[in-house]
């Protein structure tokens, strides 16, 4: 699964970002609109990366859409963090046929994943600032038993999501009732139906996630759309040359209370005409 993004330079100064904020979007019609119910809708992914983050505090609403079949080698069960010699994977062991609902994928529980990563998290960033500030909460999503893929996904994220200090409120797709996120419906009636079930009347829609919805389905339902331009931030990072698109648990560790208003800072939005 490829990022459309590129990489700038951020400095991370000295200002810390306010806990439980969120991201304002940036327009080419203005500022932060404090009256639209944004919506920003994505699968659930094993420790995100930056740019889900920056979307999900750019939002009203966040929606976890776990009505979704599983992607092989997509981000839904792994992710990558910094170590000495460079980024390394960290995938969850699962059981899973094409075709998967990813509700259904099951996790290899005969493999000692949980204590590989999180020993590979804590020695990659045993020299990390704010390490000993989140080890515990760290320490509690890998000591939980976790026998399906959706609720590990979404328990690292939430946890991510806490530690950034992102205020907005989430939503299982599945939560929402059968006519809202249906796995039989097309992407575009998916989505329009969640943003509805939620009360919004704005969809923030990733680049990739651009291409193929419809806007003007979106419009007759009253449903505005704008799409997230993401400039993955540089920041000051352990182990030499920077690299970007790994978990956003680097970034925490790395920069704590100034992580939030890092990621943001690469938020762009743009509207998508009908």
């Amino acid at each position: 699964m490829a990022r459309s993004t590129t990489a700038r330079r951020r400095s991370t100064g000295s200002t810390s970002a306010a806990r439980g904020v969120s991201c304002p979007i940036r327009s080419s019609s203005g500022g932060p609109d404090g009256r639209a119910v944004r919506v920003a809708i994505h699968q659930p992914h094993y420790l995100p990366w930056l740019g889900y983050f920056a979307k999900w505090a750019a939002a009203d609403r966040f929606i976890f859409l776990d009505t979704v079949q599983y992607e092989k080698n997509g981000w839904q069960n792994r992710n990558r963090i910094k170590t000495s010699a460079g980024p390394r994977w960290l995938t969850v062991p699962i059981h899973a046929r094409l075709g998967t609902p990813m509700r259904e994928v099951t996790i290899d529980t005969a493999q000692p994943w949980r204590e590989r990563h999180l020993r590979a998290i804590e020695q990659a960033y045993a020299k990390a600032p704010h390490l000993p500030r989140y080890r515990d909460a760290l320490v509690s999503v890998y000591r939980a038993e976790w026998d399906r893929l959706v609720p590990l996904a979404v328990a690292s994220a939430r946890w991510l999501g806490q530690a950034l200090g992102v205020a907005t409120p989430v939503v299982l797709a599945s939560e929402l009732g059968t006519e809202a996120g249906s796995p039989g419906d097309d992407a575009t009636a998916r989505l329009v139906a969640l943003c509805r079930a939620v009360g919004g009347d704005r969809y923030l829609a990733g680049q990739d996630g651009a291409r193929y919805i419809d806007p003007r389905r979106f419009a007759a339902a009253g449903i505005a759309v704008e799409v997230q331009r993401y400039e993955h931030p540089v920041y000051a990072q352990l182990h030499g040359e920077f690299a970007p698109f790994l978990s956003t648990v680097d970034l925490l560790l790395t920069q704590g209370d100034e992580a939030l208003a890092i990621l943001c800072g690469g938020n762009t939005w743009s509207h998508l005409s009908p």
